[in-house]
């Protein structure tokens, strides 16, 4: 008479190894992974990030024998409750000049809300040329009830940028942080009337 017992044993613990492994890959896929990744790239370029700080020791010459397209590309969040896009689509620059773009956002809702937005750029092999000395990508953006902001980027694409490129897109992405209308939750120099929720900067 067979004995199945033991084969069933093998099974189950076959079964619970399995399930540890795939717990364990999500857990470092979702929790470990991007983190390294990013710093990777930050450190590298790859993948088009570029830097969340603002670049030091950096020094404007124009080279005005050489122009370069930049591009403006802005993306919400899904279900963000956001209109963001750049005050205009596309400008010509010249590597090592110093250059302003703006963006535009406004908060949709009736509600006190806070946003960040993420930069990337592409090509890749662009990103650690694209010098930032100051955005408004360094720090979470604040927001009154339907209140609407212009937010300047000023930057340096450095003239050592590979002749090969001609064409670069600096990306934006705008995640909804959260917010409140609770009043301790709310800045204590900003006015809670509706009147001043429009037009700063």
């Amino acid at each position: 008479m067979s004995n199945k017992k033991p084969e069933s044993v093998s099974t189950n613990a076959l079964t619970a190894r399995l399930l540890l492994f795939a717990a364990g890959m999500f857990v470092f896929g979702v929790f470990v992974l991007p983190p390294v990744y990013d710093v990777f790239c930050e450190v590298t370029g790859l993948g088009g990030k570029t830097k969340g700080q603002a670049a030091e020791n950096v020094v404007a010459v124009a080279d005005e024998s050489r122009e370069l397209s930049l591009e403006f590309v802005t993306t919400v969040n899904q279900y963000a409750p956001w209109e963001f896009r750049p005050a205009v689509e596309k400008m010509t620059i010249h590597p090592g000049g110093l250059y302003e773009a703006m963006f535009v956002a406004q908060n949709l809702t009736d509600q006190f809300r806070v946003a960040q937005a993420v930069p990337s750029v592409a090509p890749a092999q662009a990103a650690s040329y694209f010098k930032k000395l100051d955005c408004f990508c360094f720090s979470a953006q604040e927001f009154l009830p339907g209140e609407v902001k212009e937010m300047p980027v000023r930057f340096i694409v450095d003239s050592d940028l590979p002749d090969f490129i001609d064409t670069i897109t600096l990306s934006y992405t705008f995640f909804d942080t959260g917010g409140t209308t609770d009043d301790a939750a709310m800045p204590e120099n900003m006015d809670h009337g509706a009147d001043s929720a429009h037009g700063t900067r």
